[in-house]
């Protein structure tokens, strides 16, 4: 997909969406189930004041699925939606008032697989190229808004394995909340990232375990 107001370095990973396939970014599950509710993320990219960003929710520790989690704004489809990126685009309106009108959305990735919730998640892809700060508009469903610097995502310093109670392990990231960005928003990003060439060598042993939500 071609656009004029696409910046230099993100036109990497506007050409990636096109070629890359679920397995390289969810190797575990990477097919939903025929039951899989229709479900999409907005994956922001911005410039913010610091330098490029992707914007994150923290999710409210209230919520039935994924509680106190770091996540994409996004959700579940409404029948009304007339495709992924119309339902990123409306969850992320609800849930932080990002203007559909803002952002540029520039690509798709495959349609993933979330199991613990049943969702087949379509990550979409977009650019806002004049960010301003965002508040949390569902505080049902998001605790505050992260505008994450992509400098600090591939900092090799915030990055580890993180150990869930049941032994599942993943790639997590610092992100100065008190559960960190781990799961499936974390695997996206960090095989994204890899895909993408952005990402920095750091340590795989270093394993942290999941802290409780309070």
């Amino acid at each position: 997909m071609t656009s004029t107001t696409l910046p230099d370095w993100l036109r990497p990973l506007a050409d990636l969406a096109g070629s890359v396939e679920a397995e390289q970014l969810a190797p575990r599950f990477p097919h939903p189930p025929a039951d899989a509710r229709p479900a999409a993320v907005l994956v922001c990219f911005a410039d913010g004041p610091s330098g490029a960003e992707l914007i994150l929710t923290e999710r409210a520790t209230t919520l039935r699925n994924h509680a106190g989690q770091i996540s994409f704004p996004g959700g579940a489809s409404d029948p009304d939606d007339v495709d992924p990126a119309h339902t990123a685009l409306r969850e992320a309106h609800e849930e932080v008032g990002l203007e559909p009108s803002e952002v540029e959305v520039f690509g798709t990735l495959p349609r993933l697989w979330l199991p613990p919730s049943n969702f087949g998640v379509t990550p979409v892809l977009a650019y806002w190229q004049a960010p301003r700060p965002l508040d949390a508009r569902s505080p049902r469903e998001v605790r505050r808004v992260i505008h994450q610097r992509l400098d600090d995502l591939v900092d090799p310093d915030r990055r580890f394995t993180v150990v869930h109670p049941s032994g599942w392990r993943g790639p997590a990231f610092d992100v100065g909340t008190e559960v960190p960005l781990w799961g499936f928003t974390a695997g996206v990003i960090s095989r994204l990232f890899d895909r993408v060439g952005w990402a920095r060598p750091w340590d795989e042993d270093r394993v942290r375990d999941l802290p409780e939500l309070t």
